[in-house]
């Protein structure tokens, strides 16, 4: 079964880090981008070095495939975050998929259709549903859902492997 993500990024003084220090923390990526902006400027104040001004991401977790640069807007960090503490891994898949910028929550849901076994798996249930009741029973053993699949794969759809099983699938924009 598929565990929540829970985004989090590691957070280093800048200044601490130049001086040969380690200072930094771990914080819940899942909030809006000022409540973000307040934990690190809190970070920045409780640093050994006197003048602690700058920043970066070292390290990130629970984001899934989505990669986090070590100087990414803390709006951006926030808005992955929420969205991936909403909709967990298919959403995490998606943003890999078509780029953080790309990935909103609206293309995200217009986009997303589930998650199957397989891309065979999905276009059978596709298939079925769009044209079982248009054919005679006696002919849907003449059926070729690998083509069909692969058709529909070559044009217009999309899927993402999944981190426990089968496949995450999206309709191209």
């Amino acid at each position: 079964m598929n565990q929540k993500l829970k985004p989090m990024i590691y957070v280093a003084c800048l200044a601490a880090y130049n001086a040969g220090t380690l200072h930094g923390q771990w914080i819940h990526a899942a909030q809006d981008a000022d409540s973000l902006h307040k934990e690190v400027q809190e970070l920045l104040k409780q640093s050994p070095e006197s003048i602690a001004q700058e920043w970066a991401i070292h390290d990130y977790e629970g984001f899934g495939e989505i990669r986090i640069d070590e100087y990414e807007p803390l709006s951006e960090v926030s808005r992955l975050a929420l969205l991936v503490d909403e909709y967990g891994e298919p959403f995490a898949a998606y943003a890999a998929h078509v780029g953080n910028d790309s990935a909103t929550e609206e293309s995200f849901l217009d986009a997303y259709r589930g998650r199957w076994d397989s891309e065979l798996a999905y276009a059978q249930d596709l298939f079925d549903e769009l044209h079982a009741h248009e054919l005679p029973e006696h002919l849907r053993f003449y059926i070729d859902y690998e083509a069909f699949s692969r058709d529909i794969f070559l044009d217009g759809h999309s899927s993402v492997r999944s981190s426990d099983f089968g496949v995450y699938v999206f309709i191209d924009a």
